[in-house]
């Protein structure tokens, strides 16, 4: 996507009226147009000089966003985005208004103040009408000079054939001035003719004070939009204020200060305690602890050693670091951050077409219904002072701005709250969308789990100690390269134990270790194979198989024959997995564990995670496959953090990627959470569905504004309840109606996304999703590829299977039903390739 900045817009329509004009470019496949951030952001292959010309020739300005070389765009100009987005408006408008307002309270004093109460004025006025006439036509003159912008931006949009919210303020004030200035002169006449009665009727024609009034109240509205507006753009403000200025690189042993900009990519650079770190980098050297809360949004600091990793803008608390650049310019995280949230505000979700095609016509529809009005009041025999009042009250009550603002500003303000607390949404469409998931498919590794299998339990047999345990198989794994040796490598040396040196090591097939030590013969191993080399005790062997179903790994040790004991080592659930899992699920949502793991241990991890529902022994294609088939039963979720995960990201209706996984499945996902933490995917939703609810509250408000004010201001209630509206008191409801949007949707801001209390359960669709389930297949004989195709193809003959994902490493296949197929149709159809089947489950 190409961003543009779009100047000379006002309100909804000329929004609508750009992008139309973008739109019709050949080239251009998608554009979208924020009047929030004055930004356009254009898909497709159309030149940029082609598509600014478009916005010219549709009366508004239009230029590149970061534009420059190749080389200039590497490095990130944070201090001139931070201006862009400074709020320059409302200083102009303050300005504007009090510059109004001195002269407004003058032409108030004479044209109410003295002809309602009598107040006092000069002698030189007294009984001198034409006088009075004039001082009020030079004041609203001088009012309508000052705010000369919404007369110039009006006439300009009628011109183009594209009105927009200034032309109504145009056409309401400068209707009200016109004939104002006829009443003047025509009760100059009277006063020459000596016609005292006809002067005193054009006197009470005069809207001078009403079109004075419309341009100061419409322009108070506008202020407060103005200021408002920037409000809601804090959020990313305050992320670019993060970006360090400068570093610290060590050149040639000497520490040099440079500009942030000079940075490459292997420079080394150092890092005091108190200092922000100033790019990505890998730990070289030292030790600290580092607080990553502008990043993730979590407070407590995260120890940092030699070989870890550490992003730009956090802060190095505690110790000296000395550290290699690996990214640099837009490739930091923060940079990457600032552009999500930055693209989000540029696209359009789904719900703001309806106020889209609303403004496209309203203007027009005003102006309309203005002059209809006008007409009507006339044809019942009302004087033409009074019906044109009613013309003017339609047109300066009537608010596009509001409508168009309805969607943008919840967008914005949502995003900035999610960017506070580690939650990315990469489009205003995965924003809105979110809220509306149905199920949630959750990888086990690194989503579930820590993704880092840990010693959990020590079962020595009779007659050893666990230390003894322990030591031995310390030794036995030294020169193991399986991830379970690396957990009890990592435990022994928590516990300080010596590690020795063995002899002869061999890796035997059957999941075996065997090696000498001073003479001993040490092995290890699953349950086969220390049973081919000594027998194991009831015992030993129940308690082994209690760990298998907590879905731990039992391990065997053997000396000399003898059976040492049990070392039991699992991926660890993530202490706040249950509670993320419970709390989706009291939204309403159904938890789909996705796994490539053997059948038992999935479901042990998944009763011990409490999720609805266990799909084991599936491959990374495979996990794409399951997602296709879930989506099927409703609007789909799939959580995920490695490479095998980035097909079913992409394929999930949203893809959600937890931060600390792979950047190939970050950039396949359409939400980045930044911590590991699973508790941020409800929040996510929670905050997804806080935004719609918020948008849904600004359209409502902005539709029934215009449906209850327009005939109001029409005068349509003056007979049924007697209600009728000055053009000054339809002014005033305008210039609230915007403000009111905007205010709204700052509220979001107050919005705590990890509280729990309030989520409601969304509509399921029970029917649905009862028509499907799945069924496990454990199948023997299957040694590659072409056996895998045989068995898939055979099970998706028989009706009622829609899909079989099948595995011959796992020795299994998963079957997706959308009807009741017995378990005895499956298995002889299998057997009948002849590939026993032992289970189904």
């Amino acid at each position: 996507m190409i961003q543009y900045t779009v100047t000379g817009m006002t309100c909804a329509a000329c929004q609508s009226r750009v992008e139309k004009a973008v739109s019709r470019i050949e080239g251009v496949s998608s554009c979208s147009v924020s009047l929030l951030t004055n930004s356009m952001g254009v898909e497709g292959s159309a030149a940029p000089a082609e598509i600014i010309r478009a916005v010219e020739d549709a009366g508004y300005g239009a230029s590149l966003k970061n534009s420059g070389s190749s080389e200039q765009k590497k490095s990130v100009n944070y201090a001139e985005q931070e201006e862009a987005l400074k709020d320059h408006e409302t200083p102009k408008l303050k300005k504007r208004l009090f510059s109004s307002l001195g002269f407004l309270l003058v032409l108030m004093y004479f044209s109410m103040g003295h002809m309602m109460w009598n107040w006092p004025i000069p002698a030189f006025f007294q009984g001198n009408h034409v006088a009075m006439g004039l001082l009020q036509l030079l004041l609203t003159a001088i009012v309508m000079v000052i705010n000369q912008k919404f007369f110039i931006s009006g006439f300009k949009g009628l011109i183009h054939r594209s009105p927009n919210m200034d032309t109504l303020v145009a056409l309401g004030a400068g209707v009200s001035f016109l004939y104002s200035t006829y009443a003047l002169f025509a009760m100059t006449g009277a006063q020459v003719n000596g016609d005292m009665d006809a002067v005193m009727h054009y006197m009470h024609e005069f809207y001078f004070e009403s079109a004075a009034m419309i341009l100061t109240l419409i322009t108070v509205g506008k202020m407060l939009e103005a200021h408002s507006k920037g409000k809601t753009t804090d959020a990313l403000k305050s992320l670019m204020k993060l970006a360090p200025k400068t570093a610290i690189l060590l050149r040639g042993g000497v520490e040099t200060e440079v500009s942030i900009d000079e940075v490459m990519v292997g420079d080394v650079f150092v890092v005091r305690p108190g200092e922000n770190i100033p790019v990505d980098g890998r730990v070289v050297e030292g030790n600290s602890a580092v607080n990553e809360a502008a990043l993730t949004g979590e407070s407590i600091p995260v120890d940092k050693a030699a070989g870890d990793q550490v992003s730009a803008a956090t802060l190095n608390q505690s110790g000296f670091l000395k550290c290699e650049a690996t990214r640099v310019g837009e490739d930091t995280t923060l940079a990457q951050i600032i552009q999500m949230v930055s693209d989000a505000a540029a696209t359009k979700a789904p719900i703001a077409k309806i106020a889209d095609r609303v403004s496209g016509v309203f203007v027009p529809a005003v102006i309309t219904i203005a002059v209809i009005t006008t007409l009507i009041w006339l044809l019942v025999g009302q004087p033409f002072g009074y019906a044109l009042a009613r013309g003017i009250s339609v047109l300066v009550i009537s608010c596009p701005c509001a409508l168009g603002l309805a969607t943008p500003v919840a967008i914005m303000v949502g995003n900035g709250v999610g960017a506070k607390s580690g939650i990315m949404f990469k489009t205003a469409v995965s924003l809105e969308e979110t809220g509306k998931v149905e199920i949630v498919a959750l990888d086990k590794t690194g989503t579930i789990t820590n993704g880092d299998p840990r010693v959990t339990d020590i079962l020595p047999a009779d007659g050893v100690d666990a230390d003894t345990l322990l030591g031995y198989a310390n030794a036995l794994e030294q020169k193991s390269e399986h991830p379970l040796a690396r957990a009890i490598l990592r435990y022994a040396e928590e516990k300080n134990l010596s590690s020795y040196a063995v002899e002869d090591f061999q890796a035997l097939p059957g999941n075996g270790l065997k090696a000498i030590l001073n003479g001993e013969t040490l092995c290890g191993g699953n349950r086969r194979f220390i049973e081919s080399i000594t027998s194991v005790p009831a015992g030993i062997m129940k308690q082994a198989e209690g760990l298998a179903e907590q879905g731990k790994t039992p391990l065997f040790f053997a000396k000399n024959g003898e059976l040492l004991g049990i070392i039991a080592v699992a991926d660890v659930m993530k202490s706040d997995s249950a509670q993320a899992i419970k709390e989706l699920q009291n939204m309403g949502i159904r938890v789909v564990m996705l796994t490539g793991d053997n059948e038992r241990t999935a479901k042990a991890i998944g009763a011990q995670a409490g999720v609805d529902e266990v799909i084991a022994g599936v491959l990374p294609d495979g996990k794409e496959s399951v997602i296709r088939s879930l989506k099927g039963q409703g609007k789909v979720a799939m959580v995920g953090d490695g490479i095998n995960d980035a097909p079913a990201l992409t394929r999930a209706d949203i893809g959600i990627a937890i931060g600390a996984g792979t950047d190939i499945a970050i950039d396949a996902a359409d939400v980045v959470l930044m911590k590991s933490q699973l508790l941020d995917v409800p929040a996510a939703i929670r905050l997804s569905r806080a935004t719609l609810t918020n948008i849904h509250e600004n359209l409502f408000w902005a539709f029934f504004y215009n449906v209850i004010g327009i005939p109001l201001a029409a005068g349509a209630f003056i007979h049924l309840f007697g209600w009728e509206l000055n053009p000054m008191f339809g002014a005033a409801a305008m210039s609230l109606s915007s403000f009111c949007v905007v205010t709204n949707a700052l509220r979001l801001n107050l919005f705590k996304v990890h509280d729990a209390g309030r989520d409601k359960k969304i509509k399921s669709k029970e029917k649905k999703e009862n028509k499907t389930m799945t069924k496990t297949m454990k199948i023997e004989g299957m040694m590659c590829g072409h056996c895998e195709a045989r068995v898939k193809k055979t099970l998706e003959a028989i009706e009622g299977v829609t899909e079989a994902v099948v595995s011959h490493q796992e020795g299994t296949a998963v079957v997706t039903l959308s009807a009741d197929v017995a378990d005895a149709v499956l298995k002889s159809a299998v057997e009948a390739q002849d590939y026993p089947v032992t289970s189904i489950q």
